[in-house]
C-alpha cells in the first residue's frame, strides 16, 4: 500500500518538475550605440577607455554568452553569461593598451548571444598610435618604462627565484 502511494505521488510530481525545464531562449534584437567609431590620435603606450551602450530592443531578455576582443591589447570589463531584461540598457567598458603598436589600428570585439539575425554582434574601433616625436622606442624600452612607473625593478634586476636563466654544475 505505502509503496503504490509513493509511486502515484511521484508519477504525479515528475511532469510538475519537468515543466520548469522547458524554457526556451527565443531570439531578441538589440542595438549598439555607435557600432563602428574612428577615434582621435593617442600616443604609444597610452590607454584609451571605450565605454559602449547595448540596448535589448526586443520582446526577450537578452543573453549575451561571450564576448571576443580582436586582440590581447583589449582588456574587457565584464561578467560572463550577462542578461539584459526586455527594453533594458548595459553599458560595458573595455580598455585598449597601445604599449605594442605604432600606426593606424583597427580592432573589433565580437559579442555572441540570442541576438537576431545570427546570434553576433560586433563593435568595431579605429585608432592612430603615434610614437614619440624624438624618438621611437622599441618594446623592451616601453616595458621597461611601464615596469619602473610601476614599481617592479627589482624582478626586472634580479629576477625571480624560480626564472633566474642559469645553472649550476654540469649540463
Amino acid at each position: 500500500m505505502n509503496k503504490s502511494i509513493f509511486y502515484i505521488l511521484l508519477l504525479t510530481a515528475l511532469p510538475l518538475y519537468f515543466t520548469g525545464c522547458r524554457k526556451e531562449v527565443r531570439p531578441t534584437s538589440m542595438t549598439i550605440k555607435d557600432s563602428v567609431r574612428h577615434y582621435y590620435p593617442i600616443k604609444q603606450g597610452q590607454q584609451l577607455d571605450i565605454m559602449f551602450t547595448i540596448t535589448n530592443t526586443g520582446d526577450a531578455p537578452l543573453i549575451i554568452s561571450e564576448m571576443q576582443p580582436s586582440c590581447g591589447c583589449i582588456i574587457l570589463d565584464k561578467s560572463s553569461h550577462i542578461i539584459i531584461p526586455e527594453d533594458g540598457i548595459r553599458q560595458f567598458k573595455a580598455t585598449y593598451n597601445s604599449i605594442k603598436n605604432v600606426g593606424e589600428v583597427v580592432h573589433r570585439i565580437r559579442i555572441f548571444g540570442n541576438m537576431l539575425p545570427d546570434g553576433r554582434a560586433e563593435l568595431k574601433f579605429d585608432v592612430n598610435v603615434v610614437p614619440d616625436a624624438d624618438y621611437t622606442r622599441d618594446y623592451e624600452e616601453l616595458y621597461q618604462e611601464f615596469n619602473t612607473k610601476n614599481g617592479i625593478v627589482r624582478e626586472m634586476v634580479d629576477g625571480k627565484e624560480s626564472e633566474l636563466g642559469y645553472y649550476v654544475g654540469e649540463p
